[in-house]
């Protein structure tokens, strides 16, 4: 039972009132009041605040042969804009949106910025995004920006690819353009954005596979961060005591094996030793990209194919640890090679050997690069309607 002044009430209900819009709708008054346990009265005079604040609409009636047919309600999505930013370490990846996730867009940057001038190439990225929005009610509502690092006080603690930590991107952001700004690492969002258009079950672990690897945590439809947000810092597991230094200060992480910069690094100086006979230098050869490893891979390259296998032992290592200490509904994993190598998740879970095997439902991501930017939305989303609850898509895996 909810107590305390009745101004405060009348918040809550509003905020479940306007979830349910978001979420079900289009929905009656009538199904609001019974789904809600809140009198038609009070229903009627959260809905026509909404409706004067423009969050919601009436639509026409529900069809139905019984009596007088009930006015439908709907969320006013294309009421306002979201713009996420996927802050990579090599791209810089620009989406915008309107209040559900839906009507898209997307540009991507090169990401060549340093730590004095990355605060102003934020600020054109989103000035070009914002310039070819149409005007709505609301413009845009916030802005969340997805860190390849730790995030805390919604400023980066721990960026092991760039050199943006301690900056103050969000202070400085929402300043410049007077809306809302949030930061957060980029497997959290992953995770989110996987739960809320995807796959919706309450524990969910996000495994995202890039410069590095994280992981996002969901329990029971919760976000876990842990005490200074370094939880799901997986890629920093030691999996080899003596292993190859790693920027967090450790050697032998896990990310120095299985990370998609770890293997092109590998694959590129094996492949250059192989080809000259002499240890790799570092120098004189373009960087490889993953489309070369990707291509070269099909086209059966022993080297490549053994780095993958490489990626399959030691990934499977990481998601063994995961299903031990979590026991998630879903692993979604979030990687270039799960996203163009066929069936790549399965070989993954026949790795996993222990009994823990059995409860492993390891699929591919259902987003792949645009899953950090919708659940950059999904933060946004639920910021600006003061919502706790956001699905797109309400059906299991």
């Amino acid at each position: 039972m909810v107590t305390g002044s009745k101004e405060m009430i009348r918040d809550i209900n509003s905020h479940l009132v306007l979830e349910t819009v978001l979420n079900d709708g289009p929905i009656s008054r009538a199904a609001i009041s019974a789904r809600l346990g809140l009198t038609k009265a009070t229903i009627s005079a959260i809905v026509a605040n909404l409706i004067e604040k423009k969050l919601i609409r009436e639509i026409g009636s529900d069809d139905t042969s019984l009596g007088r047919k009930p006015i439908l309600l709907e969320f006013c999505k294309e009421n306002g804009h979201i713009v996420s930013i996927d802050l990579g370490v090599e791209s810089i990846s620009a989406f915008t949106s309107d209040l559900k996730g839906n009507d898209c867009g997307l540009r991507l940057f090169p990401n060549n910025y340093s730590r004095e001038n990355i605060i102003s190439g934020l600020i054109y990225i989103i000035n070009t995004r914002m310039d070819e929005l149409p005007a709505t009610p609301f413009g845009v509502v916030g802005i969340c920006i997805g860190i390849h690092g730790v995030t805390f006080n919604n400023e980066i603690t721990f960026a092991p690819y760039y050199d943006y930590v301690g900056l103050p991107i969000a202070k400085r952001l929402s300043e410049h353009f007077g809306i809302p700004v949030i930061l957060e690492n980029e497997a959290n969002l992953s995770v989110i954005g996987e739960k809320s258009f995807c796959f919706n079950v309450p524990n969910l672990i996000g495994l995202s596979v890039h410069a590095g690897v994280g992981v996002g945590i969901l329990i029971d439809n919760k976000l876990y961060k842990g005490f200074n947000g370094n939880a799901g810092e997986f890629g920093h597991m030691i999996i080899n005591t003596d292993g190859r230094p790693c920027p967090c200060g450790n050697c032998g992480c896990l990310e120095q094996y299985a990370s998609e910069r770890a293997i092109l690094n590998t694959y590129s100086q094996l492949r250059r030793s192989y080809t000259t006979g002499a240890s790799d230098s570092g120098t004189g050869e373009e960087k490889l990209t993953i489309d070369d490893f990707i291509a070269a891979y099909n086209s059966g390259d022993t080297l490549a194919v053994s780095m993958v296998d490489e990626f399959v032992k030691y990934i499977s290592i990481g998601i063994n640890n995961i299903l031990n200490i979590f026991n998630p509904d879903v692993i979604v994993i979030n990687s270039s090679f799960t996203m163009y190598i066929p069936n790549l998740h399965l070989r993954i879970t026949e790795q996993i050997r222990n009994r823990m095997n059995k409860y492993c439902t390891l699929v591919p991501s259902g987003l792949q690069d645009i899953s950090i930017l919708l659940g950059g939305a999904c933060l946004i989303i639920k910021n600006f309607l003061g919502v706790t609850y956001f699905a797109e898509n309400k059906n299991n895996p």
